[in-house]
């Protein structure tokens, strides 16, 4: 099964938003959720568990869920609020102009919100082999029978003359949050199965 990234969502009520990533266990290279960009305001990202994925194009992707079942479901990002020190100099608070004022010591903080075993994997993430840069990740061909990931594909070139290569997940040595080390130098890279990006 392909997981395209930066595609339609589609729920079985209507559109619900667009992918934007997948959260994988890097020690297992299982995928477990899908991450989704809401339609609407105030467009957060959700998680979305990859069983509820029942098909796939290369321009979409169908669930088994409700537009009401997927707003239930965890957000990617969090937002938490924190208390900061606010130095201050000459007897007054040290602030940026415009913003001259004494407001409250409070501070807003987005993390991701995947367990610590976890790790979110976003289209556009670098590519490197062993000797450089060779592209960036374009979406994922997972296995439908247990998840696990089976092969990356990775758009590399310049604009004109664009391809897609599928590396098997053999030749993947490590991923990194926004960073996927290959095992395998440009040449080799070069040699894969490649089709153009039209």
């Amino acid at each position: 099964m392909d997981i395209p990234i930066d595609v339609e969502v589609f729920c079985v009520d209507g559109k619900c938003g667009r992918s934007t990533g997948v959260v994988l266990k890097p020690s297992t290279e299982v995928v477990t959720h899908l991450i989704v960009k809401e339609k609407e305001a105030p467009h957060q990202e959700i998680m979305i568990p990859v069983q509820a994925v029942t098909a796939t194009t290369p321009d979409s992707i169908d669930l088994s869920y409700t537009r009401d079942k997927v707003d239930e479901l965890q957000r990617f990002m969090e937002t938490e609020y924190v208390k900061v020190h606010i130095p201050h100099y000459a007897g007054g608070v040290y602030s940026l102009e415009p913003y001259d004022y004494a407001g409250p010591e409070i501070m807003s903080v987005k993390h991701e919100a995947i367990p610590d075993d976890e790790l979110a994997l976003l289209r556009g993430a670098r590519v490197e082999a062993t000797d450089g840069r060779v592209g960036r990740v374009d979406e994922l061909l997972v296995d439908p029978e247990d998840d696990r990931i089976t092969h990356l594909v990775l758009r590399e070139g310049h604009l004109w003359g664009q391809k897609d290569v599928s590396i098997p997940v053999s030749e993947i040595d490590s991923i990194e949050e926004d960073i996927v080390h290959l095992k395998i130098d440009k040449r080799k890279v070069e040699a894969l199965p490649a089709k153009p990006v039209h």
